[in-house]
C-alpha cells in the first residue's frame, strides 16, 4: 500500500478480515474489490461503503455469477418486456458440498453453522438484489442435519421464503450429494426464464398462439431448439478457447470487465457490483440468518485443568486418515499433538488428549520445537500441484524437513504414509508386494504419484545414510465414515451420480477400511524393531468397481451411472491434451502423456499384504458383508 506501485486491491482472503483489510486498501487511496461473502455482516459492510465514500474510491463486491454472459442476457430479456410481468422466482444452490462429510473441517464455511449460508448465499441473494431489489426475509427452514467429528451439527439445506416489492422470492439451498442444480427461475406473465448458473444457458418458455394440437408441439419444439443452439454454441467455445472459457471462467471474466473498466473510463459503477447492492445483499443475509435456527453446537473447552502432554504428532491431522488416527489413538488414551493451520473446532471435543498446534512446515526450527517429547511422528501430509517443480517445493521438500526435525529431537519413530499409486499396476499378470519397487524414470506418470515415490526415494535414503527410524505406509484406496463417494482412485466423478471408471470396472481394487488403516498405521508404531521397513496397507481382495456401485445402489438406493473408461482411448485423448497445451498455450513443465499411468489408475496389478499381515498381525476385513456395511451402508455417502 505505501510503495504506490498499484491502484486496485482484490481481497480474496478468509471473510473474518475482509472488513479490515478492505477499509486499510481504502484509506491508502486504493479501490477494493472483496470476494463473497464481503464481510460478516450488514454493518461491517456498511462500514466499508463509508470509508470508500470517504476516500472518494470505488469499493466493489464480487458476486461472480452475475458476470456470466447468459446473466447479462437475462437482465435484457426482462428490461425489454420478454418475460412480461414478473410474479415469482426461485434461485437454486444445489450443489454437494463434499467437506461436509469428508472434510477438511477446519475450512471457514464449517466454523459455525452461520457460515455456510454466508460463504453460498450471496450467489443468490446477489442476483436477487440486482433484478428485484431489496429482499425482505419472510421465513427460514433447515434441514438434513449432520454430524461434525466435534460434535457440532451443521444445514446441509436451506429454503428460505422472502419478497422483494410484489415478487415473491424461494431461496433452496442443498448441499447432499446431488445433481447439479444451481438455477435462478423466474416466472412472469409472458413466459418462465430459466437461467443455469453452471452451465451458462438462458431458456425462455412460453406459449404460443396455435391450436390446442400443435401448441404443445410448438412449445416443446423451441425448447429444444434453445437447448441446440445453446449447448452447441458452448461446446464450441469451450473448444476453441481449449478450456480456458468455462462458465466459471466467463464469470469472472465478466465481472473483471464491468468493475475495471468503469475504474479505467472514470464511468459509474456497474449496479451489480456495487457498494449499494453489496449493502443489501448483507442485509438480507443478517435478516435470514436471524430467522435460522441452529442445533445446539457442543460447548467448548478452550483448556483443561491438566492440558494433554502429547507423545504422538499428527503432521496432516485433518485429512480424511489423519482425523481418523488422531482420534483413535485418543481412544486408546494417547496424548496426540495434531500441527494443522488452525488450532480449534476439530478436536475440541477432546482438548484433554489432542492438542492442536498452528506450524509452518516450511519452517524447520518451529518443527523442531513442535516435536519436543514428542515419541512418535506420522506424517500424513500431502498437496496438490500442477508442475513438478512445486511438487518438490510442497511435498518433498517439506517431508525431507519434517524427518530431519525428526533426526534433530531423536523422535523414536517416523511414520511416512507414501501411495500404492506409486507403483505401476498396468500388468494383471504380475502381483506386487513392497519388493516390487516403482520404475527409475517416473517422469511420465502423473504427479501425485511420481512425487511420492520421490518423498519415500529420500526418506529411505536419510535412513540408510543416517539412521532415519521412518516406517513408510502405503495405503490402498480407503473407504469408510468420514471419507468421499466421489473417490478419484476409483474413476473420473461428474458430479455425485456419473462416474467414468478407470478401465472395464471388473477388476478387483485395492480397497482397504479406514478403521483398517489406522490400525495398521497404529501397529507400525507399536511394532517393534521395523525402521527402514514398508508395508502396502490393502485389504482383502473383495470388490471391484462394478461391485461397489452395485453394492451402493442395494444399501443406499442410489443408482450411480458408471461407465466404462476405455484406457488406450483416455491416453489417446491426454496426448492431443498435451500437444495442445505444450504447442498452443505454450504451457512448460507438463508431464508427458503414458498409458502406463493410465492403466496403473485402474490398479490392474493385484496385491500381496503377506508382509503387512505377518510382520504387523494386521487382520484387515475379509468379510464381504460386514465390508459392505462399513464401507457403504455405514459411510454415510449422502449425506443424508
Amino acid at each position: 500500500l505505501q510503495s504506490g506501485l498499484c491502484d486496485a486491491v482484490h481481497i480474496l482472503t478468509p471473510p473474518d478480515n475482509h472488513a479490515e483489510l478492505a477499509i486499510r486498501a481504502l484509506q491508502a487511496g486504493m479501490h477494493v474489490l472483496v470476494e463473497k461473502p464481503v464481510a460478516l455482516t450488514a454493518t461491517e459492510v456498511q462500514n466499508i461503503a463509508d470509508a470508500a465514500k470517504t476516500a472518494n474510491r470505488r469499493f466493489h463486491a464480487g458476486h461472480n455469477f452475475l458476470g456470466l454472459p447468459s446473466y447479462e442476457r437475462l437482465k435484457t430479456q426482462i428490461a425489454r418486456g420478454a418475460i412480461g410481468r414478473i410474479s415469482s422466482a426461485e434461485l437454486c444452490w444445489n450443489y454437494p458440498f463434499a467437506p461436509l462429510r469428508s472434510g477438511p473441517f477446519g475450512i471457514w464455511p464449517l466454523r459455525s453453522p452461520q457460515n455456510l449460508l454466508l460463504e453460498l448465499g450471496p450467489h443468490l441473494m446477489g442476483a436477487a438484489v440486482d433484478l428485484f431489489g431489496q429482499v425482505s426475509i419472510e421465513s427460514v427452514q433447515l434441514g438434513h442435519f449432520i454430524e461434525l467429528p466435534d460434535g457440532g451439527a451443521r444445514p446441509q439445506s436451506w429454503r428460505i421464503l422472502a419478497r422483494a416489492g410484489d415478487v415473491e422470492l424461494t431461496f433452496a439451498l442443498s448441499l447432499v450429494e446431488t445433481v447439479d442444480d444451481r438455477a435462478l427461475t423466474i416466472r412472469g406473465s409472458t413466459a418462465r426464464a430459466r437461467l443455469d448458473l453452471a452451465a451458462d444457458t438462458l431458456v425462455l418458455d412460453s406459449e404460443n398462439c396455435s391450436d390446442l394440437m400443435l401448441n404443445p408441439f410448438r412449445r416443446q419444439l423451441a425448447l429444444s431448439w434453445q437447448h441446440l443452439h445453446l449447448g452447441t454454441g458452448n461446446a464450441l467455445r469451450q473448444l476453441v478457447s481449449l478450456n480456458r472459457q468455462s462458465p466459471y471462467a466467463l464469470s469472472f471474466q465478466g465481472m473483471m470487465r464491468s468493475v475495471y473498466d468503469p475504474v479505467r473510463d472514470n464511468r459509474p459503477p456497474d449496479a451489480r457490483f456495487s457498494a449499494d447492492s453489496a449493502v443489501q445483499v448483507a442485509q438480507a443475509l443478517d435478516g435470514a440468518l436471524a430467522k435460522a435456527k441452529f442445533a445446539p453446537q457442543p460447548t467448548r473447552r478452550p483448556g483443561t485443568a491438566k492440558p494433554p502432554s502429547p507423545t504422538v504428532m499428527v503432521v496432516g491431522g485433518t485429512g480424511f486418515i489423519g482425523r481418523a488416527l488422531t482420534r483413535a489413538l485418543a481412544a486408546q488414551g494417547t496424548h496426540v499433538r495434531v500441527v494443522s493451520r488452525r488450532t480449534t473446532g476439530l478436536f475440541d471435543d477432546l482438548a484433554d488428549r489432542v492438542e492442536t498446534q498452528a506450524v509452518s512446515l516450511r519452517d524447520e526450527g518451529a518443527l523442531q520445537q513442535a516435536m519436543s517429547g514428542i515419541d512418535t511422528v506420522f506424517n500424513l501430509a500431502r498437496t496438490v500441484d500442477q508442475d513438478w517443480d512445486s511438487c518438490l517445493q510442497n511435498d518433498v521438500a517439506v517431508a525431507e524437513r519434517i524427518a530431519q526435525a525428526a533426526l534433530n529431537t531423536g523422535v523414536r519413530r517416523l511414520i511416512y504414509t507414501g501411495t500404492i499409486a506409486s507403483y505401476d499396476m498396468s500388468d494383471p499378470g504380475v502381483t506386487i508386494t513392497e519388493a516390487t519397487g516403482f520404475a527409475e524414470d517416473m517422469s511420465d506418470r502423473n504427479l501425485y504419484a511420481r512425487s511420492k515415490a520421490e518423498c519415500e526415494r529420500r526418506l529411505m535414503a536419510l535412513h540408510d545414510s543416517r539412521g532415519l527410524p521412518v516406517i513408510i505406509a502405503r495405503p490402498g484406496i480407503v473407504l469408510g465414515r468420514g471419507g468421499p463417494l466421489q473417490h478419484w482412485g476409483i474413476g473420473r466423478w461428474h458430479g455425485a451420480g456419473a462416474v467414468r471408471i478407470w478401465g472395464n470396472g471388473r477388476n478387483i481394487l485395492p480397497f482397504v477400511l479406514i478403521d483398517d488403516t489406522v490400525d495398521a498405521l497404529i501397529r507400525m508404531a507399536e511394532t517393534d524393531a521395523i525402521e527402514g521397513e514398508d508395508f502396502n496397507i490393502v485389504g482383502a481382495p473383495l470388490l471391484s468397481a462394478r461391485d461397489y456401485f452395485d453394492a451402493i445402489e442395494d444399501l443406499c438406493g442410489a443408482r450411480i451411472r458408471a461407465s466404462t473408461g476405455h484406457l488406450h482411448l483416455m491416453y489417446a485423448a491426454d496426448a492431443v491434451k498435451h500437444i495442445l497445451k505444450s504447442r498452443v498455450l505454450r504451457r512448460a513443465s507438463l508431464t508427458r502423456p503414458s498409458l502406463t499411468d493410465w492403466k496403473s489408475r485402474a490398479h490392474l496389478t493385484p496385491f500381496d499384504t503377506t508382509k503387512a499381515r505377518s510382520m504387523l498381525d494386521w487382520h484387515p476385513e475379509s468379510d464381504k458383508a460386514a465390508f459392505l456395511r462399513r464401507a457403504v451402508a455405514d459411510a454415510n455417502l449422502f449425506g443424508f
